[in-house]
């Protein structure tokens, strides 16, 4: 039987990206879905569930994509409510990579040292990636900042991941490069999940800062979000500190993506959200 992957996305069209990794991770048919949200899924949810029988069901999940996170988890919440005894099939959320580009990220940096009692900075961190990636890194023993450009920014993020996680998580605001320099001096490790092709901090701010002992940025479009690093140094010593560029540490970010979508076709029970990637990233790290 077919292994059928319904990719529910919140944006205008389903993600290009999201649909090769989905082939690549053992997929037969990927059949894209976009602009969807909890009011308008109810029909593809029962059509995933009502359809195959029960030994078979295994062989039809569902993946939910699209930039903005804060629906796809509501999108991922309105699913599983429709799923009862007998009648449910395997779904992963990954947002914006926000999951599976924050396991990887954090997974290389555990896997370099522990990350228990260290002081960590999210930079740019209000978005799908950074969020995710500092409740990894809560979990992970870490005490750890979000800094934007608005204090306001930082505080929502923290919330919304207080009321989902239960970790918590500091807000900062920081307006430019001087500014996020600062930020960071007392900092053990730095990670920047800022937008593509913008740097946020340059060679001078962190290279002999003697208290950093790790750093990773998830920016593959030059420029790099840390001035000083390559996006392909993978665990490379610069200056006295470890470093992952976003290809240095995206390499395991695809096998990720693709191990998470193999998994969800071995039961009809899987909920992949960011306990259980983080998790397998480890793992796999």
């Amino acid at each position: 039987m077919k292994k059928l992957l319904f990719q529910f996305d919140t944006d205008h069209y389903p993600s290009v990206f999201d649909t090769v990794v989905a082939y690549d991770g053992g997929a037969d048919h990927v059949i894209g879905h976009a602009k969807l949200n909890p009011d308008n899924v109810r029909a593809l949810v029962e059509g995933a569930i009502f359809t195959r029988p029960p030994k078979e069901k295994k062989n039809t999940a569902i993946f939910v994509g699209g930039s903005d996170m804060a629906a796809g988890q509501a999108l991922l919440n309105a699913i599983q409510s429709y799923f009862f005894a007998g009648f449910q099939v395997s779904v992963m959320l990954d947002s914006n990579g926000s999951n599976t580009t924050a396991a990887a990220a954090v997974a290389k940096l555990a896997s370099s040292c522990s990350l228990n009692g260290k002081k960590a900075v999210i930079l740019a961190g209000t978005g799908p990636v950074g969020q995710r990636a500092a409740v990894m890194l809560a979990e992970e023993g870490a005490d750890v900042s979000i800094v934007s450009r608005h204090i306001e920014s930082a505080g929502i993020a923290c919330l919304s991941m207080k009321e989902r996680f239960n970790v918590d998580l500091t807000p900062a605001a920081a307006i430019d490069s001087d500014e996020r320099g600062a930020l960071i001096q007392d900092a053990n490790i730095v990670l920047t999940t800022g937008a593509a092709g913008i740097e946020l901090l340059k060679p001078e701010h962190w290279q002999n800062n003697k208290h950093l002992e790790m750093l990773a940025d998830a920016n593959a479009t030059p420029p790099v979000g840390i001035g000083g690093i390559d996006m392909m140094d993978k665990g490379i010593d610069r200056h006295g500190k470890i470093v992952w560029g976003a290809i240095g540490f995206g390499a395991l970010k695809l096998a990720l993506h693709r191990a998470c979508i193999a998994r969800l076709f071995e039961d009809n029970k899987q909920i992949l959200d960011a306990e259980l990637i983080f998790k397998l990233a480890k793992e796999m790290a």
